[in-house]
């Protein structure tokens, strides 16, 4: 028997948020039902339900920062029981099987990962988001949330956390060189890269925050990076040209890549964890001169987003956040593309008990 639950739906790209009830499938031997505590907004919910990714399936609800309680178990889990503290993050099923699976690196599925909404669930349902009382996910697709952790400040980390985190460890960000710390610049200081600041100082890197002004400068700084420049400075790119090791380029909207390549040094790397709408435009010569890398990252695998839950718990690291009930999420929306949330949106979700269907 599917599970009736309530949720913010939108029935189209320029319509409000509406609480409605939606159908969770019925839990398998192999799922777990979570009671939602607490939900990030991301800023990819945003891109996905405004159809500025593609036309998305409506109605629908977003949402993959999902922190909570487990409410129920299948009969074949063995590794979660109720009341645990867990998280979902953007996928909530894949093959299991294929060579990506098995390495721990699911959101890289061979045969497509199910992801948290917006996505061809195993039942042939449109999968639904954490914008909702509850969810229900297959167990190898839930995380374990430190006590450390509050459930609002945790749940950014199952999107933000692990978009960070990963090309940061991938690219040794906290790896010595020539005995001094790596210089890692953070490109933004929104969402993902207040994330970013924070993790790779416990990383043990020499941090800098890269913004077109120094607005943000002592909110970097109580991050823990080491100062803060400001790239609409009229001598920026050439004063600090062959400056850094590794730049997480956490910006979604248009850049000239190529004066930031600049910046680095030689065999140093760009990471992008930003997904602009628009295309960028990108010169091979500032990736050849200087053997320099150009990578994306997108998440990390279920294992690596455990390790990165551990990684900030252990390190006191978590999301700083503004609480917003369920009828304050259009508001927020716009807010976080202005730029306006310091840094991360949270949805208290005990605010749908008193809500009413629309």
């Amino acid at each position: 028997m599917s599970i009736t639950v309530k949720a913010l739906q939108k029935t189209g790209p320029d319509q409000p948020f509406k609480v409605a009830n939606i159908e969770r499938r019925d839990p398998r031997a192999d799922d777990v039902v979570i009671d939602i505590k607490a939900a990030g907004i991301c800023h990819s919910d945003i891109h996905t339900i405004r159809n500025e990714w593609g036309e998305a399936s409506f109605p629908l609800t977003v949402g993959h920062e999902i922190a909570g309680v487990v409410e129920a178990v299948g009969e074949n889990v063995t590794d979660w029981k109720v009341g645990d503290r867990v998280g979902v993050g953007c996928m909530v099923d894949s093959c299991g099987e294929c060579e990506e699976c098995r390495a721990g690196q699911e959101q890289n599925c061979l045969n497509g990962s199910v992801g948290t909404y917006n996505s061809t669930d195993v039942d042939g349902t449109v999968t639904q988001g954490g914008y909702a009382e509850k969810v229900v996910v297959n167990e190898r697709f839930v995380c374990r949330i430190p006590d450390a952790l509050d459930f609002d400040v945790a749940a950014p980390l199952l999107c933000a956390g692990i978009t960070t985190y990963a090309p940061l460890n991938r690219w040794g960000a906290g790896e010595a060189k020539n005995g001094a710390p790596k210089k890692v610049a953070v490109l933004g200081l929104g969402g993902l890269g207040h994330m970013g600041v924070q993790i790779a100082v416990a990383m043990g890197a020499d941090v800098t925050v890269l913004s077109r002004s120094m607005k943000k400068e002592q909110e970097a700084l109580e991050l823990g990076a080491q100062r803060m420049l400001a790239t609409s400075d009229e001598d920026f790119f050439s004063d600090h040209k062959g400056e850094f090791d590794l730049i997480l380029n956490t910006i979604s909207a248009d850049i000239p890549v190529d004066r930031y390549l600049r910046l680095l040094k030689a065999r140093g790397v760009m990471a992008v964890v930003g997904l602009p709408p628009e295309k960028q435009d990108l010169s091979f010569g500032s990736v050849i001169g200087g053997a320099k890398v150009l990578a994306g990252s997108n998440i990390g695998g279920i294992p690596e987003t455990q390790e990165m839950l551990d990684f900030c718990a252990e390190h006191g690291i978590a999301a700083k956040i503004e609480t917003v009930g369920i009828g304050e999420v259009d508001v927020a929306y716009d807010r976080v593309v202005s730029g306006d949330v310091h840094f991360r949106a949270v949805i208290d979700t005990a605010s749908f008990a008193d809500a009413e269907v629309a």
